[in-house]
């Protein structure tokens, strides 16, 4: 692929269009943008190779799947020279569902889902406090998520 490939408007519709349903066909998203479905095939590849898109998620309500806690927590490093193998220990907790290196006040900020409380403390106490280089955390939890969307472009 060149790699002087430049997204256009025709890209970004066909990004808005599989941003609101994943599962839309390529066929369709073409009728929509009025172009070909090889033409939707050939941009979405091109956008993966470019790393534009990273490939597709499902969007979960994990709280009807018994996870009912959803909280944030900022953690303080005891170096910032820590921050990588800090980040590969939390890469083995499957509660932890984002990973962000940040400014201000807290070298890492994270995202959880737990069961309830009891299993937000046990994950606390029993992995993220036991992980090599953390120094302290603090904990927010979630108490109704208003708003989860992708960009429009």
């Amino acid at each position: 692929m060149s790699k002087n490939y430049e997204i256009d408007n025709v890209d970004l519709k066909i990004l808005n269009l599989l941003m609101e349903d994943a599962k839309i066909p390529y066929t369709e998203v073409a009728k929509k943008v009025f172009v070909s479905g090889g033409t939707v095939h050939v941009r979405m590849k091109k956008l993966e190779e470019m790393g534009v898109v990273r490939g597709t998620t499902l969007q979960m309500d994990y709280s009807k799947l018994g996870y009912d806690v959803t909280c944030f927590m900022g953690i303080y490093l005891q170096k910032s020279s820590l921050y990588d193998s800090v980040v590969e220990q939390l890469k083995t907790i499957p509660e932890i569902v984002k990973v962000h290196y940040t400014t201000g006040n807290y070298n890492i900020f994270i995202k959880i889902h737990c069961r309830d409380t009891k299993h937000l403390k046990d994950v606390l106490h029993d992995k993220i406090q036991k992980v090599e280089g953390i120094e302290r955390t603090e904990t927010f939890i979630s108490l109704e998520e208003s708003l989860n969307r992708h960009l429009k472009f």
